[in-house]
């Protein structure tokens, strides 16, 4: 048996100000989504946005259904409406923030799991890696430069091919 370290990293930023242009405005815009949100049940708003290789924002947000399961997060709104419209263009960014109606989101909001997966396809179908800019409500920002950072032993198409 041996130990193996796998190398993560993300970058931290203090507030949106110390951001480029491109990444504040693709957050702006995922701010703006959080307040179409349709979270009734669990008060906890997400909005998304992507930026395209040919410069579209598509946004999404998470609608929530009394059958949970039956919900979608932020994330794979935004990631489905583009593929669905959009299929041959690439994602270069997306952005993530959240609020509460009932606790103050000071941290970044990561994907979840399913979340990651998706993201993790669309890298694979691009070939290309997709730039995550996390943020909660208020506090510091994350970025991350694609999906193994946060899904660091992904499942891959080829795994299903062996």
């Amino acid at each position: 048996m041996r130990k193996v370290l796998l190398n993560n990293y993300y970058y931290e930023y203090d507030s949106i100000e110390e951001l480029d242009q491109s990444d504040r405005s693709l957050m702006e815009e995922a701010t703006k989504s959080v307040e179409k949100a349709y979270s009734p049940y669990s008060n906890y708003s997400v909005g998304a946005a992507l930026l395209l290789k040919n410069g579209t924002i598509i946004s999404g947000n998470n609608q929530e259904n009394v059958a949970y399961p039956s919900g979608m997060c932020a994330e794979r709104v935004a990631l489905f409406y583009s593929s669905a419209n959009y299929p041959d263009i690439p994602i270069v960014a997306v952005a993530v923030t959240a609020k509460s109606k009932i606790i103050n989101v000071d941290t970044p909001i990561t994907p979840c799991g399913s979340c990651r997966q998706v993201l993790a396809e669309y890298e694979n179908k691009y070939n290309k890696k997709i730039r995550i800019i996390l943020k909660g409500n208020t506090g510091k920002i994350f970025i991350v430069e694609g999906i193994e950072h946060l899904l660091p032993l992904i499942f891959k198409a080829n795994e299903l091919k062996k």
